[in-house]
């Protein structure tokens, strides 16, 4: 067998030279190219290439001979120069941003291992290792009776928390369906995720049953009008179900007044939810976690690691205060997987509680960054992402050509306008304003074009604000002279337009 041409449909084996060989060359080009270079401030954050190139530039084809190890270690360069360096300084398009070398190393080990964390029998050590971090996040929440699973995705614990809820409500629709079910009803920020908008019509309860509760000029949502909604939907005779309260908006990274909204919730016996995903960070900090006072009162919480925390997607982690309730709700005791006779505690085999069973191992990324950087380390990571984010702030307040779309922000989430000089002195008429909502995404066109930086845009109509730049600081690598190159390169990009 010609192994550099993997011209055998049988294994092959890792201990072969050729093999070895094959991986030490890959392992150097990723070393080189993705994480040294694609870290690195002289480099391009994105090589650009319309669609219609990169079909060209690569060969996607897959033939019915095998490939050489050449070809391949070739594509490989080619992904890695084409591809967005997610974390280089100059990346903050997203939510999420940087490259942690110690989680990266858990990544690695958990794709070698390739673990199936559904039984202990499958996962011993990611299980135990899982039911410890489980414990730590819950005391950080305030949970006395926390429970927890790693979710793929903040979208798909929104999901899990509004399905618990119902199943607390009704757990007699496990075995029922929705069947001759009151018409029940979800409350969430206007500026809150989309995703409980997809939960709706993903569990049944419908999208028009999502109910939007105004925001003041931050973007926190208002008690006030919840209370107002919540009232005039019991006099429709409908069934006030599930509040989703927003820690760290996606746009403008708001934090709503849980305590407030607690009170309704008991008042109206509704389900709290928390989706932290951008925000929970701020538990780690002793400096920030004020903005989640009260979460220890919230039924369930959704928190993404792979945000300001920087661990490699996706981490996103699910988090109740309820040992009993996935078990509840989820489990169906399948007899080929969960026999109660085996010879360790099956409380450990944990894969019933979820609802897709078997999983990914999303724990060792985030352990090992723990590990590696302690709570000490990762709370200085939270408190240096607000630091950059207040010192770009004050930037941009004495510069002309800036302006901050709120005065005073919560999160990291710096949200602005740029303004080219002929904007400058003019009467801000609508007219004005349809010409500016044009010149965020002229800006992002050059930016991406040239590969210097990304930040990405949109309008917000809940606010009526036509396009503006949300730059998301997020990244351990970013200093001062960062923020500094947002100012300067977005001005040389957008001063002439």
């Amino acid at each position: 067998m010609d192994v550099k041409t993997n011209g055998s449909s049988k294994g092959i084996s890792f201990d072969n030279p050729d093999v070895e060989s094959f991986l030490d060359s890959l392992f150097q080009l990723i070393k080189e190219e993705a994480l040294k270079k694609g870290t690195s401030r002289e480099t391009a954050v994105i090589e650009f290439k319309q669609p219609h190139e990169l079909e060209v530039l690569f060969d996607f084809e897959i033939h019915h001979k095998p490939s050489s190890h050449e070809s391949l270690l070739e594509e490989v360069k080619k992904i890695i120069k084409y591809s967005v360096k997610s974390g280089h300084p100059h990346f903050h398009n997203l939510l999420y941003a940087g490259l942690d070398p110690y989680s990266l190393s858990g990544a690695w080990l958990t794709d070698a291992l390739n673990a199936n964390i559904h039984t202990f029998e499958a996962s011993p050590v990611f299980i135990m290792m899982e039911k410890y971090m489980f414990k730590k996040l819950s005391t950080l929440i305030g949970y006395t009776n926390g429970d927890g699973l790693f979710c793929p995705g903040g979208s798909a614990s929104n999901f899990l928390a509004l399905h618990l809820a119902r199943y607390r409500k009704f757990p007699q629709v496990k075995q029922t369906g929705v069947y001759n079910f009151p018409q029940m009803r979800c409350y969430v920020s206007e500026d809150g995720h989309y995703s409980l908008k997809k939960a709706g019509h993903f569990l049944g309860l419908g999208e028009d049953n999502i109910v939007p509760i105004k925001t003041d000029k931050l973007g926190i949502m208002l008690p006030s009008d919840l209370k107002i909604k919540v009232q005039e939907d019991l006099d429709k005779g409908y069934v006030p179900l599930f509040v989703m309260a927003t820690g760290g908006s996606t746009v403008l990274g708001a934090f709503d007044p849980i305590p407030e909204l607690h009170a309704i919730c008991q008042e109206f016996n509704m389900w709290l939810h928390c989706d932290a995903c951008l925000g929970a960070g701020v538990l780690l900090s002793k400096k920030h976690k004020y903005l989640l006072d009260g979460i220890d009162s919230c039924d369930s919480v959704a928190w993404n690691f792979h945000k300001i925390s920087g661990v490699p997607l996706q981490c996103s982690a699910f988090l109740l205060n309820d040992k009993d309730l996935l078990g509840e709700a989820n489990g169906s005791k399948a007899e080929y997987l969960f026999q109660p006779d085996k010879y360790y505690d099956t409380s450990l085999d944990i894969g019933d509680r979820s609802v897709q069973c078997g999983r990914k191992v999303d724990i060792v990324k985030l352990w090992m960054m723990w590990k590696a950087l302690g709570d000490d380390g990762m709370g200085s990571r939270i408190d240096q992402a607000f630091d950059n984010a207040s010192y770009l702030k004050k930037k941009m307040e004495v510069s002309n050509n800036f302006r901050l779309v709120i005065p005073e922000f919560q999160c990291t989430n710096v949200c602005f306008w740029y303004l080219p000089a002929r904007f400058l002195g003019q009467k801000e008429t609508e007219d004005w304003w349809a010409e500016l909502h044009k010149v965020a995404p002229k800006i992002k066109e050059a930016m991406v074009k040239c590969g210097s930086m990304m930040i990405s845009y949109q309008p917000l109509s809940s606010k009526g604000f036509v396009n503006f730049f949300r730059m998301v600081v997020h990244n351990p690598l970013c200093t001062y002279s960062d923020m500094d190159f947002v100012i300067s390169e977005v001005d040389r990009l957008g001063h002439h337009l």
